[in-house]
């Protein structure tokens, strides 16, 4: 009798192609369990509650600042304790910067570091045989008209934590959001970034900004953007683009945002044994490294990242960007973040457009995390 298992990821390739080709090589090894993948937006991915996910799903893709209300709520199981605990060891050993710590709650693993990622630099490589490494020079190639950025609510709400963490000063690490003057400095920044990129760029994600810049000549870099390795790819674009590490502050690539994707194993599953197995074995370094890139998927596995071939085929995308992965910023582990996040992002969009100061910015975005956040001890 054959077990099926449902899962749920993001609608692209590297979010349901991985899963997919992992699922069919799956089903060879154990051909006693079939999985089945569906899909939802990117927006749904980042946003969407998981309370309605659970009771329909097995197996889910997460994101990580999701894991501590789900983890306080009961949704999901915790990993460690069954009969696992030995593969956990391997896989916080191998894990990309802080992408497995990043699925923790109060002492028991959430979740698996599937896949990483966090902001890094694009460039085409056909174009610019010298891409800018630091601010100075991401600004006189933006004033020559030649730079994209996303800046949507939540990219560009991403992009002033990276830059506020790389000059020494996270985020909700003590009262409020953040302190001013570092606030001030970092809006300074991105106001002369957005002064030189097309309006549109306020509305757009780093999928469309990685699609543009494959498109025809005209533009060549962006310096912040969730890396997607699928476009480094031969034949998935027109263009290939290279990513590199983020531009360099005053501590170096130090302070990305960090991203990427999880998965983890509802509480409410009927098959709990099988979907934990089979979440482990879609962590592991040999399935990261084959089917599970071969689908389209950016592992989250660092034997992967390290890996040769994986490397050669994405214009070593894993080892140029490694730097800035292991020093990524991560987000606090805080059950009300989501929250915070989602309330705060819209007013960053709007102080680069002139809609708001950045003064009122950042005195909103204050007032919102003493709110939400108990603030008084560090959740990081």
């Amino acid at each position: 009798m054959t077990t099926v298992l449902s899962g749920i990821t993001w609608e692209h390739a590297r979010g349901l192609g991985s899963v997919a080709a992992a699922a069919a090589a799956y089903s060879t090894v154990h051909p006693g369990v079939e999985i089945r993948w569906d899909s939802r937006s990117l927006q749904a991915f980042a946003d969407h509650p998981v309370e309605d996910l659970v009771e329909r799903y097995d197996l889910l893709v997460i994101d990580h600042p999701h894991i501590p209300l789900a983890a306080e709520r009961g949704l999901f199981a915790a990993l460690d304790g069954t009969g696992h605990d030995d593969e956990l060891a391997v896989l916080a050993r191998q894990s990309v910067g802080l992408s497995h710590a990043s699925y923790t709650h109060d002492g028991h693993q959430y979740g698996l570091a599937t896949d990483a990622a966090a902001q890094v630099a694009a460039y085409r490589p056909d174009l610019i045989a010298d891409p800018p490494r630091d601010w100075d020079g991401v600004l006189e190639l933006a004033r020559d008209g030649r730079v994209l950025w996303p800046a949507k609510p939540i990219d560009a709400f991403s992009s002033l934590i990276t830059l506020a963490a790389g000059r020494g000063a996270p985020p909700m690490r003590g009262s409020g959001f953040l302190d001013p003057a570092a606030g001030f400095a970092v809006f300074d920044l991105l106001h002369e970034l957005a002064a030189h990129v097309p309006a549109d760029n306020l509305r757009m994600n780093p999928i469309q900004v990685a699609d543009a810049l494959c498109a025809g000549d005209r533009w060549v870099y962006c310096p912040l953007l969730f890396g997607y390795s699928n476009y480094s790819r031969a034949g998935f674009r027109e263009n290939r683009l290279r990513y590199i590490d983020i531009p360099a502050g005053p501590d170096g690539v130090a302070g990305s945002l960090l991203g990427g994707a999880g998965i983890a194993v509802s509480a409410s599953s009927a098959h709990r044994e099988e979907a934990v197995a089979h979440a482990f074995w879609l962590a592991s370094a040999e399935v990261q490294a084959g089917p599970y890139f071969d689908g389209g998927g950016q592992p989250g596995n660092a034997v992967a990242w390290e890996d040769d071939r994986l490397n050669r085929e994405t214009l070593d995308f894993f080892r140029g960007t490694r730097a800035t992965l292991e020093t990524a910023y991560l987000r606090p582990r805080h059950p009300r973040y989501i929250e915070v996040q989602d309330r705060l992002s819209p007013l960053v969009t709007k102080a680069l457009a002139g809609e708001i100061t950045d003064r009122e910015a950042l005195h909103r975005m204050n007032e919102v995390t003493v709110e939400l956040m108990d603030t008084g001890r560090d959740h990081g």
